[in-house]
């Protein structure tokens, strides 16, 4: 009798591994005109999400995707409001300009439809605001995607600086992203099309590669605002954008620590790296593997430490793990969180202030 009761609790158990997985997350993918739109794609081969849904009126563009993924044209749907009523998704992953998030936020967050948007969250800090409010209305995740959350060198700097104080109290943060700018790496026509126009987009470069440095800062500020912003811009490449930007530098005051920000469109050498200086020492987060570690000696020796990274361990290596975990209570986001809301409305708000500044000449003081 206990041999038998032995069995069947072991094929309940294999039963409960077989059986209680979680379903793939059933996302909706809104819109297919942002050149990272193929990471929801790749990410779908893994099965722990499934596509229901894809909102594009331009068939063409859409078709060019189905042949390059294998997914039908019957998940294509013209309006979000059609591929909502439709598919149910869970959540929607926003693959449009940036203008287009507060829509997005519109039309899921009542439906209880949780929300991930490629960076930044918002085109200004008024429709930032707009989308926080519905996000907590309505009780849905809003998170925003960056490429450099899944650098393992960002957060290993950030443990070197923040949990074991390896270069003392931040006195300094260099942020520096960017490349030769979108005409010059041929990103795809629907891209450009929105990337480089001001109201869609925001601004030039100052919000495609401003954000990146912004979300760092603040995460490693812990969510503080700065007490100021100043910036300038220019335009190095008018013949590609005429109406936008392509260099910015913004500088934030802290009080306490200063942060410098330089997205352009006109590195060279594409790059996402960032320099944290410390009273007595100094991190590198040279690309998403290489950091090195500078501790001070003298008047301007040193000794450093190199290290080359592995990847970070799921769910903090993928945005649509990282959604998925959220959206089932399995990972909680803090507010200071790179890819948290509170976190991305001050950025928001950093840029707005940023761009106010480049027009007016004049620095931008941010209420407490």
């Amino acid at each position: 009798m206990k041999k038998t009761a032995l069995v069947l609790a072991c094929l309940w158990l294999v039963a409960s591994n077989l059986f209680g997985q979680d379903k793939p997350l059933k996302i909706g993918v809104a819109r297919l005109t942002h050149g990272h739109v193929g990471w929801v794609f790749q990410s779908e081969k893994r099965g722990d999400i499934e596509v229901v849904g894809i909102v594009e009126p331009n068939k063409e563009l859409a078709q060019k995707y189905a042949k390059q993924h294998g997914f039908s044209m019957d998940k294509v749907y013209n309006t979000l409001d059609e591929m909502l009523a439709a598919t149910h998704p869970e959540a929607v992953s926003a693959f449009g300009s940036i203008y287009e998030h507060l829509e997005v936020v519109q039309a899921c967050a009542p439906k209880g439809v949780h929300v991930m948007v490629e960076k930044p969250l918002a085109v200004s800090f008024d429709h930032a605001k707009k989308m926080e409010a519905l996000a907590k209305k309505h009780k849905i995740h809003l998170i925003t995607n960056y490429e450099t959350t899944w650098y393992p060198t960002n957060h290993k700097a950030y443990a070197l600086v923040k949990k074991e104080g390896r270069i003392g109290d931040i006195r300094k943060i260099i942020v520096r992203d960017g490349h030769k700018g979108p005409k010059n790496i041929h990103v795809g026509d629907e891209f450009f099309e929105w990337l480089t126009d001001p109201v869609l987009n925001g601004g030039g470069a100052i919000i495609d590669f401003g954000c990146y440095g912004a979300n760092l800062v603040t995460w490693l500020m812990d969510g503080q605002k700065p007490k100021s912003v100043t910036a300038i811009t220019a335009q190095l490449q008018a013949e590609n954008n005429p109406k936008v930007d392509d260099d910015a530098t913004i500088l934030l005051n802290y009080g306490h620590a200063t942060a410098i920000l330089e997205p352009s469109w006109n590195w060279p050498i594409g790059r996402k790296d960032m320099e944290i200086y410390g009273a007595t020492g100094a991190v590198y987060a040279d690309n998403r593997h290489d950091l090195r570690i500078r501790i001070s000696e003298g008047y301007d020796g040193y000794s450093e430490e190199k290290e080359t990274l592995e990847e970070r361990k799921a769910p903090f290596n993928d945005p649509f793990l990282l959604l998925t975990n959220v959206i089932r209570n399995k990972v909680t986001l803090q507010a200071s969180d790179l890819s948290a809301l509170e976190n991305n409305v001050v950025v928001v708000e950093i840029l707005d202030a940023a761009v106010k500044s480049a027009k007016t000449g004049k620095t931008v003081y941010l209420k407490p």
